[in-house]
């Protein structure tokens, strides 16, 4: 039987049917290929979650959910990049595991100064030093002391030394705070660049109270100071003396540091303490002092030469302090005392 022309006609597919056709075609070709689970499904056995980094997302989300706040310049404190892109260390920001990998077999340095009644507070540090900081790694205690004998014996842990040194101790603590800078320009001139390769300079009134690691280490490390991390930088310490070579004029300004804990390379903080001392130096020549002595000096250094890593406030923290919600982990603590007390 032959067909009609006419019913022939009726059979041929329209445009739009062969149009659908190849669009569903392309969707199920498409969904297989990114989808190979449903038709290719895994070994189950060998699914596993990665912690570390769920871990670290986890805590992504908790400081975005904080940046939903009104205050701009509390967002611009919780940030983790800083505006020339060094990192800016919190908790859930760093992957542990590259990174002693990657600093695996460096030899790191701990300075500080205890003179006079600050000798009292060495053995609180140290101890919270070998509980927390850079554990597992070769660490040498720089201890200035204007009295050797007062210090209490401590058992260190494996590739852990002390090194007493004797220093002077000046009649006024603003003296002795800027003679650390001294120091430093000796030490890390001569007797450092054989020993260590990172150098931290901490206060001796403080003691670590959580995991401290190499996460900490960078060229030239400074600390957010606790409390301006959420002022305005008009709100900053620095010193506005313009006789001052500490002097920071209104306008400028990043964050403001704390001179309680900051570091980085031998070379570098050689570079920073021989720049902050001869600002003191200048600054005595014209019979003046910048207004927080050594910690006006290094502003202005950190100022002028950007940090390549700088800590957030879980570093340094205080007790005392407001906005604490915003500090999850407390790291570094300041020692409550009678500050006029020790200071005499």
């Amino acid at each position: 039987m032959e067909l009609s022309p006419a019913f022939m006609k009726t059979m041929k597919p329209k445009p739009w049917v062969l149009g659908s056709l190849m669009v569903f075609m392309l969707f199920l070709l498409l969904f297989f290929i990114q989808n190979t689970r449903y038709v290719f499904p895994e070994d189950t056995n060998n699914y596993f979650i990665d912690e570390e980094n769920l871990k670290m997302e986890t805590k992504q989300c908790e400081r975005k959910l904080l940046l939903r706040r009104p205050d701009i310049r509390r967002k611009a404190a919780l940030q983790v990049i800083s505006p020339w892109l060094a990192p800016i260390v919190w908790d859930g920001t760093y992957d542990l595991q590259i990174l002693n990998k990657q600093f695996k077999g460096k030899r790191i340095g701990l300075f500080v100064f205890a003179v006079k009644k600050y000798i009292q507070f060495l053995l609180p540090f140290l101890k919270s030093a070998e509980k927390h900081f850079m554990v597992g790694y070769k660490v040498t205690y720089y201890v200035f002391t204007d009295n050797t004998a007062a210090v209490q014996k401590l058992r260190l842990g494996a590739g852990r030394t002390l090194k007493l040194l004797k220093v002077k101790a000046d009649n006024r603590w603003q003296d002795i705070s800027m003679r650390r800078m001294q120091i430093l320009v000796n030490l890390t001139l001569d007797q450092l660049p054989k020993e260590v390769d990172y150098l931290m300079c901490a206060d001796v009134d403080m003691v670590f109270n959580d995991r401290v690691g190499v996460e900490i280490l960078g060229d030239l490390v400074a600390t957010i100071h606790p409390g301006f991390f959420i002022s305005q930088t008009y709100q900053f310490s620095y010193d506005r003396n313009p006789a001052s070579a500490a002097y920071i004029p209104f306008g400028q300004g990043d964050f403001y540091y704390m001179a309680a804990f900051y570091g980085g390379t031998v070379k570098e903080i050689n570079k920073l303490s021989t720049f902050c001392h001869k600002g003191i130096v200048s600054d005595k020549q014209k019979n003046i002092e910048a207004r927080w002595q050594e910690e006006s000096h290094l502003n202005k250094y950190l100022l002028y030469n950007k940090p390549t890593k700088l800590l957030s406030p879980e570093y340094i923290w205080d007790t005392t302090l407001t906005n604490g919600d915003l500090v999850k982990r407390r790291r570094f603590l300041t020692v409550q005392k009678n500050h006029s007390e020790v200071r005499n």
